[in-house]
């Protein structure tokens, strides 16, 4: 779900996608005002991230810091680059840090929540999702990780009601079908959530249509699972065997059938890609139900 939770890294793509994840990213950070009538410093670190070098930026930002510890721009450029490079839990220190000097910044907020989740801080972060949506109420649309989280700490019709949010402006989506279907069925059991299961038509990516359809109640796990397994090439072939997974279990999880999800939720936890959200979303499930996995190499 959304864009940046939808990559999936092959080995040969690795470097040009991370490119365009950092180029994505600062476009983030400018249109928010992170980097408005940026510093020379924070131009010059920005233009160094942007470059690919995010190592070298990182160490650049880390000591820009120690001449100005109190900048919360400097801060919140040092949280997503450690957050690039898997240092969650500085991350989060950063984000932490910068909120401390600008309290009523949604942005932060919102960004710390994220990367709490990624932590399997799921109540912390719903906590900030929450405060980042009061702060700017601009922000539910868009906003569903939320709902995801919700879901989680067991407010399924608030994340019922995020995800109908959000079908207003990511229409084609079936991820978010099956979330607000997810959320419906712990809320009202599971032929309340069928009746009233969002339709989706134009979501081309596989395996979604036959999960579309297994969530109608007219597809099997065969169909989903058979679907996801042809490809053209292992690093599609592994990224729609994940999604088959993940959503396999959820959906089992939503029937009842405890064995079935703890069989695809771990599944799913082994094939994800760290630096997906979505990936930390199967993670996160696998560790909230104490599942044990050992992740695929890359």
């Amino acid at each position: 779900m959304g864009t940046l939770g939808r990559v999936a890294l092959g080995r040969a793509r690795v470097s040009v996608m991370k490119r365009w994840l950092i180029a994505a990213m600062a476009a983030v950070l400018s249109a928010v005002g992170v980097f408005a009538a940026p510093t020379n410093t924070l131009e010059s670190l920005v233009k160094l991230w942007r470059s690919g070098k995010v190592d070298q930026a990182l160490e650049a930002t880390s000591t820009a810091l120690k001449e100005e510890p109190n900048n919360a721009r400097l801060l919140s450029l040092r949280a997503q680059m450690r957050l690039m490079t898997g240092q969650r839990a500085g991350a989060e220190q950063d984000l932490t840090a910068a909120m401390d000097l600008e309290p009523e910044s949604a942005w932060l907020r919102q960004e710390r929540a994220q990367v709490r989740f990624r932590l399997g801080k799921v109540e912390e972060s719903v906590q900030d999702f929450d405060k980042a949506v009061e702060l700017a109420p601009r922000l539910l649309p868009q906003n569903w990780q939320r709902g995801i989280a919700l879901y989680y700490v067991g407010r399924f019709a608030d994340g019922r009601k995020q995800f109908e949010v959000h079908q207003g402006v990511n229409p084609q989506d079936v991820e978010n079908a099956a979330w607000h279907f997810l959320c419906t069925a712990r809320e009202k059991g599971v032929t309340n959530a069928r009746n009233v299961l969002i339709q989706v038509e134009r979501d081309g990516r596989v395996p979604m249509k036959e999960i579309q359809q297994l969530f109608a109640g007219k597809a099997t796990t065969l169909d989903v699972l058979q679907v996801a397994a042809k490809a053209d090439n292992e690093a599609d072939r592994k990224e729609q065997q994940f999604y088959a997974h993940l959503y396999l279990g959820l959906y089992f999880e939503a029937t009842g059938s405890l064995k079935e999800r703890d069989d695809h939720i771990r599944e799913a936890a082994k094939l994800a890609d760290p630096d997906n959200y979505m990936g930390a979303v199967a993670r996160v499930h696998a560790q909230r139900l104490k599942l044990t996995f050992t992740p695929t190499k890359p």
